[in-house]
């Protein structure tokens, strides 16, 4: 699904306008990416939880040489699923 299928069905669901629900989905991920840059996590109950992990520095290797490569650690988001949303997918 789309961006703009989601807004299509949140906006059918709801009765809302498709412009207020656009400008609710920008605020909601703006909101979420803020508080995960931060540290912060962003637990939505049932649906899941956003949150800022971390991958270990590794050695990798260039395809096109064949040289090996330090790749340093990096922060990653993440997102974990609730009990609900991993019910519902079962």
């Amino acid at each position: 699904m789309t961006k703009q299928q989601f807004v299509d069905t949140l906006s059918k669901e709801t009765g809302l306008s498709k412009k207020n629900v656009e400008m609710f989905l920008g605020k909601f991920t703006k909101i979420v990416t803020e508080n995960v840059v931060k540290g912060e996590k962003v637990a939505i109950t049932g649906f899941g939880t956003f949150d800022l992990g971390k991958r270990a520095a590794r050695r990798g290797r260039n395809p096109q040489s064949g040289d090996y490569i330090n790749i340093p650690e990096m922060k990653m988001p993440r997102f974990r699923a609730g009990k609900r949303l991993k019910e519902a997918v079962r």
